[in-house]
């Protein structure tokens, strides 16, 4: 058991008085869903059941609310005395690293069972359904990678994109999505009265064009071409992902081509899934000089709840991280004034595909959050009118 001094200035010690984090060895739980297609074969071979093969999206849909269900909800921070030891700590770094060489391996294990095994075509999109979500919770490592300055850290970052062909988001988040957040602008920030399937066009190509607005400001400032493969990081992002998919096909024939497909639109819609709740409705105030305030706690919409976290690398302490964007995820804050969400994120995700349940579960939420002033949300435009008559 890691030991941290809770002086001021102390070192890491094994002296037992000290603080222990209690979540230390959590996150090695969340390999769970890169080992997920390795899992799926195990309990077909056993159990005989196709469905399995969707393991995956099991553990998330099924398995993580189950536990969050169940499980007390976790509001416990690290004390401030030791956050400089816990950030410096690289045994949760290594927990990170460690999620990419088991997202491959499983993509390429994917990809040998469409061809060697006797599949039909709803088992086939079972498997799909398995590598989405790994790719999809991938985006989510490597938001956490791609966040830090170290140069090797935001190369993996690259390369956990490569598999849902995201390689954009890498750019847009650090440099669109933080500085828009909870603004109209912000394609990653959804409105209230918003759908989630019109929504997910609207942040798709929206952060694709931002992205490449931000990356081409950022070359022609350092008088590089745009198309610069080596320098632009949107292009050999991309690169990455081409490469990868003329491997695996070069490898396991053109018949997996469509089942690739299938998974990365699913990574994606998982990830646009989790930007849709993170600030859903949420706006930030224009001050005097017309620029918006600074984000603050109230800004993303947050969840305590402990398999969720574990699984998304405390993505769900969502305000600290707007906060403190270069904080590792295992020093990530519960903010007093934050809205709570009321499941983790594994449920509002799927609560999100049905527009009508979500606008039942969350929009008395937002409401009550501002106090039922509707110049204080962000309404889309499109339903201003409906939300005006219904809630004014």
């Amino acid at each position: 058991m890691v030991v941290f001094d809770i002086r001021a200035g102390g070192s890491k010690t094994r002296d037992t008085a000290r603080w222990r984090d209690p979540k230390r060895y959590m996150w090695i739980y969340g390999l769970a869903i890169p080992a997920s297609p390795f899992l799926a074969w195990v309990l077909v071979h056993y159990l005989h059941l196709g469905v399995f093969w969707a393991a995956g999206a099991l553990i998330i849909a099924v398995v993580c609310p189950l536990v969050d269900r169940f499980a007390r909800l976790d509001t416990s921070n690290p004390p401030e005395a030791v956050m400089k030891q816990l950030e410096n700590d690289k045994y949760y770094r290594r927990c990170t690293y460690m999620y990419l060489p088991l997202q491959y391996a499983g993509l390429f294990f994917g990809c040998w069972m469409w061809v060697s095994q006797p599949m039909g075509w709803a088992e086939m999109f079972a498997m799909a359904s398995t590598l989405g979500i790994v790719g999809g919770v991938g985006i989510n490592a490597a938001h956490e990678l791609g966040h830090k300055r170290t140069k090797h850290e935001r190369l993996l970052a690259k390369i956990a994109l490569a598999q849902s062909c995201y390689g954009h988001f890498y750019v847009e988040h650090n440099l669109g999505h933080h500085i828009r957040v909870a603004t109209p602008e912000d394609p990653a920030t959804a409105r209230f009265g918003e759908g989630y399937w019109r929504f997910l066009p609207r942040s798709v190509f929206g952060g694709l064009v931002s992205a490449w607005r931000y990356e081409s400001a950022r070359l022609r400032r350092r008088r590089v071409s745009v198309w610069n493969v080596r320098r632009n990081n949107i292009l050999n992002a991309w690169l990455m992902s081409v490469v990868l998919y003329v491997v695996l096909i070069a490898v396991f024939g053109w018949g997996i081509a469509p089942w690739l497909a299938v998974q990365a639109v699913m990574a994606v819609m998982f990830l646009e899934g989790v930007n849709y709740l993170e600030h859903y409705g949420l706006l930030r105030r224009r001050r005097a000089d017309g620029k918006y305030e600074k984000v603050a706690a109230e800004h993303s919409w947050n969840s305590d709840h402990v398999c969720s976290n574990a699984f998304l690398y405390n993505l769900q302490r969502h305000s600290d991280h707007h906060a403190n964007p270069l904080r590792r995820y295992q020093t990530l804050r519960s903010m007093d004034g934050a809205p709570q969400l009321p499941a983790g994120y594994a449920v509002l995700v799927i609560l999100s595909l049905f527009p009508p349940l979500w606008r039942k579960v969350m929009d008395k939420r937002l409401l009550d959050h501002y106090d039922h002033d509707l110049s204080r949300i962000n309404v889309d435009p499109l339903a201003r009118r409906r939300v005006v008559a219904k809630y004014s």
